[in-house]
């Protein structure tokens, strides 16, 4: 029997005015535009390859885990998900259908590889989830395709390593691999780029620091996942550390484990969007 098989990975900014943008109708005004440009080739791409499933890497901002407990890694393994009340309403967005099965799967494994994972039977999604979406599909009545949220702690200190990120990338590859079912899985990594949202520094934008992670995330994974938190607290703002979520999702792509290496397919950076640059990859796996 064939297996599940991860065939790219998606990296993107969620800031939460580009969903607000979309939702009021203002993508096509002269300061969105230029942001909704840059993924005009990705919504073409997933429609022309469209996964089975997405595993969806994301922060929750204090909506389905508030300070009373923090899961470094925790996965969604529900049937589905609404969509957050941040304060002003949920987005009009399509409830999010999970993949319980693939998802139970996914933390059996993940969990016997020495990862330990919160499993999460209930949790309403934010826009740490939703606004990746948005961005690759749209505005459809339902979303395509099966996701599966997987929470990263990266709001609360201490949170995980580089290196850490990137060795659960890799775990989470064995366990989409061992599924016998013959899906198509992509991994999203979400969140980032440079930004501070709060004291002097608020509003920081470090193009200079976006793009070497960029460059590094594309053609030295290992190389970038040694880089220790101080170095994008002090570069890139105190939000700038939701980078190492990107880890995540490249340490499931096979060259990683020493395949061969990511087609990178299309590459998007835009400053400003609210008060964060925005930056956005496809990285595809040779068969």
């Amino acid at each position: 029997m064939s297996k599940a098989r991860i065939s790219a990975s998606v990296y993107s900014s969620h800031v939460p005015a580009i969903g607000a943008a979309l939702d009021l109708g203002k993508s096509s005004e002269p300061y969105w535009q230029p942001v909704f440009a840059g993924y005009e080739f990705s919504k073409q791409w997933i429609k022309e390859n469209p996964p089975d499933v997405i595993l969806l890497i994301f922060n929750d901002h204090a909506t389905a885990f508030s300070l009373d407990m923090i899961p470094t890694f925790a996965i969604g393994t529900a049937a589905s998900f609404t969509p957050a009340d941040e304060g002003w309403g949920p987005r009009p967005v399509p409830v999010v259908q999970g993949h319980p099965e693939l998802a139970a799967h996914i933390a059996q494994s993940v969990i016997q590889q020495d990862f330990d994972l919160t499993i999460v039977n209930k949790m309403d999604v934010d826009h740490g989830l939703t606004v990746p979406l948005s961005l690759m599909f749209g505005q459809p009545l339902q979303w395509p395709c099966p996701v599966i949220p997987f929470a990263v702690n990266v709001v609360q200190y201490p949170v995980p390593s580089g290196q850490r990120c990137l060795n659960l990338g890799q775990a989470l590859r064995r366990a989409v691999e061992s599924f016998d079912k013959p899906l198509n899985v992509q991994i999203w990594g979400t969140g980032g780029m440079s930004h501070q949202l709060q004291g002097p520094r608020a509003g920081l934008i470090n193009k200079v620091f976006d793009n070497a992670f960029l460059d590094r995330l594309i053609a030295d994974p290992a190389g970038q996942a040694t880089v220790p938190h101080i170095d994008y607290v002090r570069e890139a703002g105190s939000e700038g550390i939701e980078l190492v979520m990107w880890l995540i999702a490249r340490g499931a792509m096979s060259d990683v484990a020493g395949g061969k290496a990511p087609e990178v397919l299309h590459r998007f950076y835009h400053v400003p969007a609210s008060n964060t640059a925005v930056g956005h990859l496809i990285l595809e796996n040779p068969l």
